[in-house]
């Protein structure tokens, strides 16, 4: 099992934390990312800079990933695409997405696109807050006690 992080969007806290788990629980996680990022120093966390356009850093994570891994993302059509690939995607405020929820997710996004792209002003979403990064860390912390044993 890996972890995956679509980097460019991800919070830094968000980030600082996974570097904190890669190193406790000793799992591969990689940085996707269009742009350098300095990572901390160990054999459980890398980067893999992709070039810049649309979709690229989405398209190299579904291509790399395996059945079982985790990959963490906002983007709603790559959690789809991970989800059908046999992998787990959570979001950033602590929210798995599920084949369940997947459908939902997608037509709410696709309608404030729509609403949007007809100039309908539309408000984002909230601030991100410490309940969304506790929730996170509580999710996160559950899945790897759940699906990761250590490499030792």
């Amino acid at each position: 099992m890996r972890i995956w992080v679509d980097a460019d969007a991800c919070p830094v806290v968000i980030k600082e934390m996974l570097y904190r788990a890669a190193i406790r629980v000793q799992v591969s996680t990689t940085f996707v990312a269009n742009t350098y990022l300095k990572l901390p120093p160990s054999p459980f966390i890398q980067l893999l800079t992709v070039p810049k356009g649309f979709d690229v850093a989405d398209n190299r994570i579904v291509q790399e990933l395996t059945a079982g891994d985790l990959v963490i993302t906002a983007d709603i059509p790559l959690a789809g695409l991970v989800i059908a690939k046999g992998g787990f995607a959570l979001n950033p405020r602590g929210e798995f997405y599920s084949t369940a929820n997947m459908a939902e997710r997608l037509a709410m996004r696709n309608l404030m696109e729509e609403l949007r792209s007809n100039g309908i002003e539309t408000s984002g979403p909230s601030a991100f807050n410490l309940a969304d990064r506790q929730l996170f860390a509580s999710q996160l912390d559950r899945f790897l006690a759940k699906h990761h044993t250590l490499n030792t």
